[in-house]
């Protein structure tokens, strides 16, 4: 017995131990496997491995890049205020090359002047904002300098090619088409450069930069009358074409610094994915689509004052009255009005920046209909001033707007779709308020509807912060019942497939909170 027992404790004991010693000679074919089948994993799925592995330096370096915060960044920023003041003061001025246009074109019979001049002018205007989400892909393709020095011999060769036209028809291409493109691909990485150059100082200089167009707007009128007075409208033409060769010797100042991002393009393509070239997410977002639809049906009459403001001064007050101050008051005050709504808009949280908006397009409207009703010239100027400065609150705010409805990934989709449906209604507003003066025989009828689009696209940005307050709401609702069923899969997990009761009991609402 005795034996045996002693026995059978050592076969115990033995069988305990080689039971101990199982785990220790397992555990190293264990590792080996998982190492196998790591290998495997890896040679399977190489390509999004080999994608993860370029991604890394990419995130590694973005917090390493410092911006410089001056430097050479201050001569970029005067060329980037250049650009600015040289393709939206040319544009804002036509006004003075229209009444030009209408004597050099025009004939009494003609019924249509005023229409068919007026598009030379909406054409132009209108271009710029439609080649901008074409311009956005050329400048992640091309760069910042190349694509804004092109734009920028393209608007020369366009500004010189008018000079010498005779007629309006030509006159429809190489202004309204030729000068116009090439001022949206040299505009728009002027904008896209700054990036490069400044962070924490990047308001300020958005905020100079912007005004490059308020003081054009100011000086342009009285120099544009000067020269057509004087040279006439051909030279004036070529006169202009010098503003565009500074500009592309402005161009080649933008030098880029950001590192590019690694592209997930195929080998031997130079094109990015189409899911990069039109970002359909942006869609997806109800306030979006709210604002990208309501900033265009408030911008039909938007155009108007700039195109034919001056010819109906001149229809009401004579042609020896001072029509450029009215300009001058315009762009003054919009100026004033980016500095002092900008500093607003960031004290207003969130998407409620959208009420700023509104509130510069009730003003604008009103504005526009109190112009048939001033018939003292101290009236038009305060017209103008208010019209100005809430013209510079609505300018200042839409890449606030754009950022809280989109978010900083998408923002530069956003902000260039919604440029490029801005183009219809600049572009169809001054035609019709024409073709309204030459059957009717005023302007009234023209301004006073020119002033009704923009009331009703403010009242329908009214419901993007009620759209996206519910967004809001239902996501975080969506976020806790999610997070309530994840809690109860962990909890069967941590207990082994027998806590499904205590699951229930425990994973509460209350408990995510």
């Amino acid at each position: 017995m005795t034996a045996g027992t002693n026995m059978t404790d050592i076969e115990s004991d033995a069988s305990k131990e080689a039971v101990a010693a199982e785990p220790a000679e397992e555990t190293p074919m264990k590792a080996e496997e998982k190492r196998s089948d790591d290998a495997e994993e890896k040679n399977e799925n190489g390509d999004s491995k080999g994608t993860i592995q370029e991604q890394v330096p990419v995130t590694v370096e973005e917090p390493e890049f410092v911006h410089p915060e001056g430097g050479w960044g201050w001569v970029v920023m005067l060329a980037a205020m250049w650009c600015n003041g040289a393709v939206f003061g040319i544009q804002n001025a036509f006004g003075i090359l229209f009444m030009s246009l209408l004597k050099e074109f025009g004939s009494p019979e003609d019924d249509d002047l005023r229409f068919k001049t007026a598009w030379v002018g909406s054409l132009s205007m209108g271009m710029i904002f439609f080649c901008s989400p074409v311009v956005s892909v050329f400048t992640d393709l091309l760069g910042c300098r190349v694509t804004a020095v092109g734009g920028a011999a393209v608007g020369l060769v366009g500004l010189l090619a008018s000079s010498f036209v005779t007629s309006l028809g030509p006159m429809y291409f190489t202004y309204g088409i030729v000068f116009a493109t090439g001022c949206s691909f040299a505009y728009q990485p002027s904008l896209v450069i700054l990036g490069h150059y400044f962070k924490k100082r990047l308001g300020l200089v958005n905020g100079i930069v912007t005004a490059g167009s308020s003081a054009f707007t100011v000086t342009l009128p009285f120099l544009l009358s000067g020269l057509l007075e004087k040279v006439g409208l051909q030279n004036t033409m070529r006169v202009l074409s010098i503003l565009m060769l500074i500009l592309m010797l402005a161009g080649l100042t933008y030098t880029p610094l950001l590192p590019k991002p690694v592209s997930s393009n195929k080998p031997g393509s130079r094109c990015p994915p189409m899911s990069k070239v039109f970002n359909v997410n942006i869609w997806k977002s109800l306030g979006y689509r709210i604002w990208a639809f309501g900033i265009p049906a408030a911008l039909y009459g938007y155009f108007v004052p700039y195109v034919h403001l001056m010819k109906h001064v001149e229809e009401r007050f004579g042609e020896d009255a001072n029509k450029e101050v009215l300009l001058m008051c315009i762009g003054v005050t919009s100026g004033v009005g980016r500095l002092i709504f900008g500093r607003v808009a960031d004290y207003v949280q969130g998407v409620n920046k959208v009420y700023l908006q509104v509130s510069s397009f009730v003003v604008i409207g009103v504005m526009s209909m109190m112009i048939p009703l001033c018939h003292v010239f101290g009236g038009l100027i305060a017209v103008c001033l208010l019209m100005g400065l809430f013209d510079g609150c609505f300018i200042c705010i839409m890449a606030p707007i754009a950022f809280e409805l989109v978010g900083s990934q998408n923002v530069s989709q956003a902000i260039g779709f919604l440029l490029g449906m801005m183009s219809v209604p600049m572009t169809v507003g001054p035609p019709i308020a024409g073709f309204l003066r030459d059957r009717l025989g005023s302007y009234d009828v023209a301004f006073y509807l020119a002033g009704i689009p923009p009331i009703i696209g403010g009242a329908v940005l009214c419901l993007i912060p009620w759209v996206e307050a519910r967004r809001i709401r239902r996501e975080q609702e969506e976020a806790a019942k999610d997070g309530t069923q994840e809690q109860m899969l962990e909890f069967k997990r941590n207990s082994g497939g027998q806590g499904d009761a205590l699951a229930v009991k425990t994973a509460t609402p209350d408990s995510v909170i």
